[in-house]
């Protein structure tokens, strides 16, 4: 089992050094999903929602959200992303909503959490504009897909 990057020899919780490290091309996919009433999912389909096109709202948190995540998770670094692309899509079985999320960078670290929060925040900002319609929505599960470049090389989710 590898050691947890974030604790020190003390066991105490600490920012990771990542000056000394190459910059590499690191990508990261993650989505997640909202469960929702059938009536609910067809209001957002026809854009019928009362808080407008909440599709667009939603991915432009999203968004924001991975360009913030550094203020919002404590021990990780400001990264200057490259690229941040959002997909909001009807589930496959139509039980909701799914949200896919990237998020790109060149340099010393990756961008799972980026990725994570984009889609966190994302799935947030769905719930917010429809809570007033189906206050039963249901945020999850959300997982990371993919990521490559770094030390650790290309991984994917076994479920994925």
């Amino acid at each position: 089992m590898p050691e947890l990057s974030h604790l020190n020899a003390a066991g105490e919780a600490h920012m990771v050094e990542v000056g000394d490290r190459p910059a590499s091309r690191r990508e990261a996919e993650a989505e997640g999903l909202i469960a929702m009433a059938p009536q609910t999912l067809a209001l957002v389909r026809s854009g019928g929602a009362p808080k407008g096109d909440v599709l667009a709202v939603a991915r432009v948190a999203a968004i924001q959200a991975a360009k913030r995540t550094w203020e919002l998770i404590p021990l990780c670094h400001p990264i200057a992303l490259t690229g941040v692309e959002v997909a909001i899509h009807p589930a496959a079985d139509g039980s909701g909503l799914r949200l896919w999320a990237q998020a790109r960078t060149t340099g010393p670290t990756g961008v799972e959490m980026e990725a994570l929060t984009a889609v966190q925040v994302g799935l947030l900002t769905l719930y917010d504009m429809l809570k007033a319609v189906d206050p039963a929505m249901t945020i999850g599960p959300v997982r990371v897909l993919r990521k490559s470049g770094g030390r650790q090389g290309d991984w994917r989710h076994p479920d994925g």
